[in-house]
């Protein structure tokens, strides 16, 4: 039977403030007043899908709706999930609580090729059926029943759909999970999606008449409509359904990009603010560069304004700003030196995402990091001018050497490098090359009395994509082997370097999914029930890979795999296997010819609308195969793609503005004028925060409020804030005591009134006072602490019993415990001595369980001497010889020495 969600967040899994919803700048609209309610459901855990930039405009663009509601669902933890199987608790969205059943649609970002399997695990959670045509017929026998149309609030079959890089490039692997699939930017396609539903709601439209509108909006692709022919390709099955679906395009809009300021630590702990959309380096490898175009810059004041106002609204240290390119954002120096100059005093850093190595100067280099610098990672791709003409990277050693000289001589003596193996043309020679070059950049960056530069490579194995020059190219997973192990052997006499490999089995079933077409969705869904998924990658690859295989094999389709195992999706002819060999050896690049007519060949992407034509990318790849370079567009002559026009626009290059005059580094102010000490409590949902998380929430919390709090020296200054003692999670507290030390006074009850406009409602303040400046900080100056504990035990237990029990324990002169120090050495300790006081508040009895709430007094010393509740319970389990459990644990009060 299903429980409440409440009852299954608690202090036993892990990182429970995942699931509650209560973040900063989470929206929680009134659900009666909502026409249409969406969750949009990242299937990662909470740390990847809360901080990633899409999730988080599309949730505030939603919630801006009139009469629309957007909440959030992501892939619970192992623990969690095992209990909402056991209690069969339907999966739940984090601001309402409300089951997913309960929503109108839901939203899933498919962004990587094997992550369906997440979004399988989330549905069967939820209680939904996870294909369309389950789905279809659920509620069907639902309408026999109840005779009700959909959709209805009632109803437990929402709409289910998928947006994200992965979907729009080729969705028919997932073609059977989803009853339609966005397709491009989501910015403006989102809400004409919801206006669509609500008439539809309110017209009472069949489901299949639901979808049939939304195929009518550009962007909206609905696989029911459509049938796979011969091949793999895609065939509408009604006149009323385009045939081919248009890619959507939207202007960055960055005000969207500030929202949501998680408790627990995610993977990109900080504000993203997006500066530029698609590029148009035309790079033969990169998808991403192919499904954004055309090249979109955001305005320098805009970018500013965004960054100023999010770093007030959110309290964060650190923003990056976010492009596939981003030096090629021309007034990236000029807005980078503007937000350092007017954010000087707040000890704020600037991260970006890999580079151009070929833009990296001494301009970038000055806007970057702060008094943390982080580090910096270019994308060389290939180790020979050769195979980077091939692959249009646009880059020649010259610029290589002088990025990378640049960052060394600006301060980074730890550079991160990728690298791929495996492209189309590639020689023996080319793939030795990625050693030389590196080898050859260490050399150059090489200086009597500072220490060698460190690089750390990773050198993935190319995948080809589809809607790319290189879509059509395929290479065996033996020949990826003998590669990897070429640059092993080339590696091992050069130091300082750390080289991984990306997995050759990761990057073939990669190859196989991405490429592959509608007959794959029994192969995902059996993966699944094998136990795929991201667990799986993480823990356990070996099982993973297991699964696949099963997986694929009990499909029929072992030998569809075995083709890319074996590079036979290669449409590139190479000669025989003797003159491989020998050219091989002899370092000859290969004579490449290319069958007379690829175009012909269908491939399972064909019905997508990117913008870019396909005898455009057949062209491309033959001028890659003579190495000829095409320009960047956004700077020099348009490359007749095919995409700028009326339907996806044209390349936005904005002039760059002058940058601004150096203000001058942050220098972290030391003074210390006024220490006051906050007392303060910790209630309701913020008990499920850790003690780490709640220290990175007081530091956000005095940026936010704009409190003089001063800072530490050295190299890695940070604010004076210091917490008395951490408090077990689950525990909620009335007695918690923090330090703040001032560089300027301030009345205490301003400071109290800024204080408590930026916590939240569930750490109340209790009192501020000043304390002397060399008194001992709280953390020093603990001796006890108070709590209130809250127990049960099987039985009938009388108040008189209870009394009877804490006598004994008062009378008891040791309780001793063995304990082992840091240097292996065996003590025993009397934990009786840390026993001060110990009473009975009140109990209850009944006739099979009861309850009592103990008061008592204990040692709370900074130096470890240390009563915890756990060990008072074991007091009472000796004296009473029967077994108790501890519901909950309060902490009134800390005491201090005076």
């Amino acid at each position: 039977m299903a429980v409440l969600v409440e009852q299954l967040i608690t202090p036993d899994i892990l990182k429970p403030a995942r699931y509650l919803g209560n973040e900063r700048l989470a929206v929680h609209k009134p659900w009666d007043e909502a026409t249409i309610r969406w969750v949009l459901t990242y299937p990662e855990v909470y740390e990847v899908g809360a901080s990633n930039l899409g999730h988080i405009i599309l949730y505030n663009i939603l919630n801006a709706q009139p009469n629309q509601l957007c909440d959030r669902a992501y892939l619970p933890g192992p623990d969690l999930g095992a209990k909402l199987r056991t209690t069969q608790t339907p999966l739940f969205a984090v601001e309402s609580k409300r089951f997913l059943t309960e929503f109108d649609i839901l939203g899933f970002s498919l962004s990587y090729e094997l992550g369906a399997t997440n979004i399988l695990e989330m549905l069967d959670l939820a209680g939904i059926p996870l294909t369309w045509r389950e789905r279809q017929e659920a509620e069907g026998k639902g309408q026999e029943k109840d005779k009700s149309s959909y959709p209805s609030s009632q109803s437990p079959m929402p709409l289910i759909f998928a947006g994200g890089q992965t979907a729009t490039s080729n969705p028919e692997p997932y073609a059977d999970f989803f009853d339609f699939i966005v397709l491009g930017d989501g910015e403006e396609l989102l809400p004409e999606i919801g206006l669509v539903l609500a008439e539809g709601k309110q017209a009472l439209l069949s489901r299949e008449g639901l979808l049939l509108d939304l195929a009518q909006i550009p962007g909206v692709y609905v696989p029911q409509f459509y049938h796979m022919g011969e091949g793999g390709a895609v065939h509408p099955l009604r006149a009323d359904v385009p045939r081919r679906i248009l890619r959507r395009v939207a202007t960055p809009i960055p005000a969207y990009s500030i929202g949501l300021v998680p408790y627990v630590e995610t993977v990109h702990d900080r504000l993203t603010i997006e500066i530029r959309r698609g590029c148009t380096r035309g790079c033969r490898f990169c998808q991403p560069g192919m499904l954004t175009r055309p090249a979109r810059d955001v305005k320098p004041d805009q970018v500013v304004e965004a960054i100023e106002a999010g770093m007030q609204a959110t309290g964060y240290n650190e923003f990056s700003l976010l492009s596939l390119s981003c030096s090629d954002y021309l007034s990236l120096p000029a807005v980078g030196m503007e937000i350092k100059n007017r954010l000087k005093n707040e000890n704020i850093t600037l991260s970006l995402p890999s580079q151009r190595v070929d833009r990296f100067d001494e301009n970038i280099a000055n806007i970057l990091g702060g008094t943390r610098q982080g580090s910096l990672t270019f994308a060389p791709e290939a180790g020979t001018q050769r195979m980077r003409d091939i692959i249009n990277k646009g880059l020649t050693n010259k610029e290589l050497l002088r990025g990378v000289k640049t960052a060394w001589e600006q301060g980074w003596d730890k550079i991160k490098l990728y690298f791929m193996i495996g492209l189309p043309g590639e020689t023996d020679a080319d793939v030795l090359g990625i050693a030389e070059t590196v080898n050859w950049l260490q050399q150059e960056c090489r200086v009597r009395g500072r220490k060698l530069l460190s690089l750390n490579l990773t050198i993935s194995n190319f995948t080809p994509k589809p809607h790319t020059p290189f879509q059509w190219h395929s290479v065996s997973t033996s020949e990826f082997k003998r590669k990897q192990n070429l640059l092993r052997q080339e590696f091992r006499p050069i130091r300082n370097v750390k080289v991984n490999f990306t997995d050759i089995r990761l990057s073939a079933m990669e190859d196989f999914i991405g490429r592959g077409d509608r007959s794959l969705g029994k192969v995902l869904r059996r993966a699944w029930e094998l136990g795929a998924g991201m667990d799986s990658w993480y823990d356990n690859v070996e099982q993973a890979f297991s699964a696949w295989g099963t997986a694929i094999a009990e499909a029929g389709l072992d030998w569809k795999y075995r083709q890319v195992e074996n590079g036979e999706l290669n449409l590139f002819s190479v000669g025989n296997g003797e003159q491989e060999t020998e050219n091989r050896e002899q370092d000859i690049v290969s004579p490449i010819t290319i069958p007379l007519s690829p175009l012909d060949i269908a491939l399972p992407w064909d019905h997508i609308d990117t913008g870019i034509d396909k005898q455009w990318l057949y062209e491309d790849l033959k001028r890659a195969l003579e190495a000829a370079i095409v320009p960047d567009c956004s700077f020099e002559g348009c490359s007749h793609c095919g995409v700028c026009g009326t339907d996806f626009g044209h390349n936005i290059l904005i002039k760059p503005p002058a940058i601004p005059k150096f203000a001058g580094d942050f220098i972290p102010n030391t003074t210390k004028l006024q220490r006051l000490r906050v007392r303060f409590g910790k209630h309701g949902d913020m008990a499920l925060v850790s003690h780490l998380d709640l220290m990175r929430l007081f530091d956000r919390v005095i940026r936010r409020a704009g409190l003089p709090v001063a800072f530490t020296g050295g190299f890695n200054p940070h604010p004076r804030i210091s917490l008395a003692s951490a408090l077990s999670l689950g525990s909620t507290s009335s007695g918690e005591i923090v330090d703040f030390e001032l560089t300027q006074p301030m009345d205490l009850g301003s400071f109290h009134e800024q204080l408590i406009s930026q916590l939240p409602s569930d750490i109340p303040i209790y009192q501020v006072e000043e304390i002397d400046l060399k008194a001992p900080a709280a953390n020093q100056a603990m001796q006890a602490a108070e709590y209130l504990l809250t127990l049960s035990t099987v039985g009938n237990v009388t108040t008189k019993q209870w009394q009877e029990w804490i006598e004994a324990i008062k009378i008891t002169e040791e309780f001793l415990v063995e304990h082992i120090t840091k240097s292996g050495k065996h003590q025993m300790i009397n934990l009786r001595a840390r026993l001060f006081d110990l009473e009975l508040i009140e109990a209850y009895n009944s006739p099979t369980k009861s309850k009592a709430v103990l008061r008592y007094l204990g040692s709370c010393c900074h130096n470890g001497v240390i009563l915890r509740p756990e060990q008072l319970l074991s007091f009472l389990e000796k004296v009473a010889k029967a077994e108790f459990h501890l519901l909950h644990i309060h902490r009134n009060r800390l005491l201090l020495e005076i």
